[in-house]
């Protein structure tokens, strides 16, 4: 078409093939993201202003899709657990747990008591290293330095007992269909005792640096508020409905791996705010540790792993004297187990809300379906909600707060 022949057309309100819908002449559209240092992640909010002032946040995500889910039906069961760990990488090990349940569902085999408790003690390490995560960089987000050199501090030591047990500080892909992939090394159970009794003075350490700073005060105070109500519209889950002061953990409503044989508190906040999540979060670490000794005081002796050989791999040692064993060990890796028909969904505590698995077989090996309930994608959608009316500087605060990770949401 030359340009003498070309029709003149009104101006398109599309971009990039997406139909925009008019803005109010005085608001101002702007992009926070993809590769801002706040959004943990590769995220992209296109907040609407009326000055500083927000009147919509939109969250964008898939720039990191990988498409995890629908690689692990091409994956044999044993072999998928790796491929969890990648999603909410800082909590590889409840990941681990989730997906296991769900498969251990389907086959009806439970985990002897020792492989259980190993299990707890695994999951609610993760869940403090996560949450010290969270806190370094949620601070250092709003300005406290300090406060993120201290918490990583104590999950380095955290990552050691990981990579004492596995070989590995992140993705150890641990705890498997069936139990776990090897028993504590000697010294292991000492050792994690030892960090735990220095954890208290720790936590009272950060609690001295930012509780009562005005600062930090006057940037989370009655900044973020969302409903219970509206927690319950969106499946937000977690410390940040239970920052809303509803009492729900999926430890207490539906326990798993035993957790209802051990005494703890479900913290609560009062208001719903950036400042509540912060606080619940603090005491969450609390009961971890406090579970944790527990199950050190108490774990078994026995085996770690369900005796059927055709789900776990026979011990290394008997390589050498079995030919049974060899047989056993050669079928699972190559070709894997195949569970009955079915469908199956375990739901389990993750630092950040629910987690599960809903995992369906056709009776082959290989996962026929296998979808991830990520408490980070739900949790996201509150983000608007929490945003409205609130200033630029108060997204920082918040998209911090609910503490997302978008290898989850993007999985």
């Amino acid at each position: 078409m030359t340009l003498e022949s070309r029709e003149l057309n009104p101006p398109s309100l599309l971009a990039q093939g997406v139909s925009l819908d008019p803005i109010n002449e005085g608001t101002m559209v702007i992009n926070m993201g993809p590769q801002h240092p706040s959004t943990h992640g590769v995220l992209r909010l296109v907040l609407e202003l009326e000055g500083e002032t927000i009147v919509s946040c939109t969250p964008h995500m898939g720039y990191v899709h990988t498409g995890i889910e629908k690689e692990g039906e091409y994956q044999t069961y044993m072999k998928a657990v790796t491929i969890t760990d990648r999603m909410d990488y800082l909590s590889a090990h409840i990941n681990n747990l989730a997906y296991s349940l769900s498969v251990e569902k389907l086959l009806g085999v439970e985990v002897p008591p020792r492989g259980q408790y190993l299990r707890v003690i695994l999951s609610e390490i993760q869940r403090i290293a996560s949450h010290m995560v969270w806190l370094g960089t949620h601070a250092l987000d709003i300005g406290a330095m300090t406060v993120f050199f201290f918490a990583f501090r104590e999950r380095e030591k955290l990552l050691d007992l990981t990579e004492m047990m596995s070989g590995v500080r992140m993705m150890p892909s641990w705890i498997v269909p069936g139990g776990l992939r090897g028993d504590a090394p000697e010294g292991w159970l000492e050792r994690c005792k030892k960090v735990m009794d220095e954890l208290p003075y720790r936590f009272d350490e950060y609690e001295t640096l930012i509780d009562q700073n005005p600062i930090w005060r006057e940037r989370t105070q009655g900044i973020g508020i969302i409903s219970a109500e509206d927690c319950y519209a969106l499946g937000v889950s977690g410390p940040t409905l239970r920052g809303c002061g509803v009492p729900h953990d999926i430890r207490r409503a539906a326990p798993y791996c035993g957790f209802d044989q051990f005494e703890f508190g479900i913290p609560i906040g009062d208001y719903g705010d950036v400042y509540d999540r912060y606080r619940v979060r603090m005491a969450e670490m609390r009961q971890s540790r406090e579970i944790i000794k527990q199950a050190l005081e108490r774990i078994p002796d026995g085996p770690i792993n369900v005796s059927d050989r055709k789900v776990v791999p026979p011990p290394r040692y008997e390589l050498d004297s079995s030919m049974e064993a060899v047989i056993h060990h050669f079928k699972l890796w190559t070709e894997g187990f195949h569970p009955p028909v079915g469908e199956a969904y375990v739901p389990v505590e993750s630092p950040k809300g629910e987690i599960g698995f809903y995992i369906v077989s056709d009776g082959s090996n290989y996962p026929w379906r296998m979808h991830e309930r990520p408490p980070s994608f739900m949790n996201l959608q509150a983000l608007a909600k929490m945003c409205e009316g609130r200033l630029i500087a108060d997204v920082v605060a918040i998209i911090g707060s609910i503490d997302i990770v978008l290898g989850e949401i993007d999985r």
